[in-house]
């Protein structure tokens, strides 16, 4: 069932559990750690008031779904951003200095997509959300759906595994109604 739509809009983001093999995973499909029954127990309380869920195809996502109780739609737009040459095996992640975050937001990895080109992507998914929609994706995802509301600046936001943002939109735009909120 979807809200009216000129009804609020609630965004329950939560990221993935943590990678079973930390590091950088972007675009590449690895597996979850969803051993942590309490804090599941815990997610799945918070998203159970959403009218629909949606998630990231990625395997991790899927793995946190099934481990929360959860049948979402997939949608591939809320996949993590694309960081190309930087998810190699033995790849590093140069250090990009002291940028601004518009400028931070702009930069390419080689082979791969600028923050800004994640965000877009994401946030035109976003804008088709009505009533409240809980969402099981990735950092990236919820720094895209931050920056509705605060712009580049969400690049500043560190997002925990199994944390849960929230976003409200009203007629007057898109408001953070909470930031990587976690299990007690």
């Amino acid at each position: 069932m979807n809200a009216a739509p000129d009804a609020p809009t609630r965004l329950m983001i939560l990221r993935h559990a943590p990678l079973a093999v930390p590091g950088l995973a972007g675009r590449r499909d690895v597996s979850a750690d969803c051993s942590d029954r309490a804090r599941l127990d815990w997610a799945a309380r918070m998203l159970s008031q959403a009218t629909q869920v949606w998630a990231s195809p990625a395997l991790r996502c899927r793995q946190t779904a099934q481990a929360l109780g959860l049948s979402p739609d997939y949608h591939p737009a809320l996949w993590e951003q694309d960081f190309g040459a930087w998810e190699e095996p033995g790849a590093a992640i140069p250090d990009l200095g002291p940028l601004p975050p518009e400028t931070l937001a702009e930069a390419r990895p080689p082979g791969g997509e600028s923050f800004l080109d994640m965000a877009a992507r994401v946030q035109a998914l976003l804008e088709r959300a009505r009533g409240t929609t809980a969402i099981i994706a990735h950092a990236g995802t919820v720094r895209a759906a931050l920056a509705l509301a605060v712009g580049p600046a969400a690049l500043s936001f560190l997002v925990a595994p199994l944390s849960l943002t929230v976003l409200t939109r009203s007629p007057g735009g898109w408001a953070v109604e909470a930031v990587n909120r976690v299990a007690p």
